[in-house]
């Protein structure tokens, strides 16, 4: 399975910390940047993992940034991505289930490494149920389509 990362600044060492543990799991790893605490902004980084993602050269993603909310926002822009800044390993495995999501995203000024390694985990192996979880996720979709 093939993960793209990025990050800006304020979650380069965490991305760093999340990628080898990522390979050491076994997954292939598609780094996106930032590759320093040299400041950076997030859009880029964002937009680099939702088209991966999107495009299906990645399997799935992780963004990071100080809070996982201004990342996730340039992510969500992509056309096809669904990207859930999650806090622990229940909204993590929900963000999979219930929502579909491709991308997960770690504010590194609020959570830990061990948090953020058994959220990662837990999301990567948890599986979208569908039923009536997929209605909302085709209602979503729908938002997408241009007119």
């Amino acid at each position: 399975m093939k993960v793209a990362i990025g990050s800006d600044h304020a979650g380069y060492l965490m991305k760093e910390k999340l990628t080898a543990y990522l390979i050491e799991l076994g997954y292939e790893i598609i780094d996106c940047g930032t590759d320093s605490e040299v400041s950076v902004d997030y859009p880029i980084y964002g937009k680099k993992v939702g088209e991966l993602v999107a495009s299906n050269s990645a399997d799935t993603g992780l963004c990071i940034c100080g809070t996982g909310i201004g990342i996730s926002i340039a992510a969500n822009k992509v056309k096809g991505v669904r990207a859930a800044v999650v806090h622990d390993c229940s909204s993590a495995k929900l963000a999979k289930e219930h929502n579909n999501a491709n991308v997960i995203c770690f504010g590194s000024r609020l959570i830990g490494d061990q948090t953020a390694k058994d959220s990662l985990k837990e999301f990567l192996e948890a599986k979208f149920l569908g039923g009536r979880h997929l209605r909302r996720i085709e209602e979503i979709s729908e938002m997408e389509i241009d007119e």
